[in-house]
């Protein structure tokens, strides 16, 4: 019984880890690098405040979900 709780703290401790927030900096490099792997060549990512992405698609939050990385085409 004591090996199963202290399995299952440890996964606990481990889903939080995962789930930690990014920079947005570092967040906004691995999408860019997974956009530019599928042939994208004109394109812009912005990182704004949540909720001012307007016309542009949401790709990614970050900074605890206080900003946003949004994509346009060019």
């Amino acid at each position: 019984m004591k090996k199963v709780i202290l399995a299952f703290g440890l996964l606990a401790m481990a889903g939080s880890a995962l789930a930690a927030p990014k920079p947005c900096e570092e967040l906004k490099s691995e999408i860019d690098a997974k956009i530019q792997a599928k042939g994208a060549t004109s394109y812009s990512l912005e990182i704004v405040e949540k909720g001012s992405a307007g016309d542009k698609q949401v790709v990614g939050s970050c900074d605890a979900g206080t900003k946003e990385i949004v994509y346009q085409r060019n």
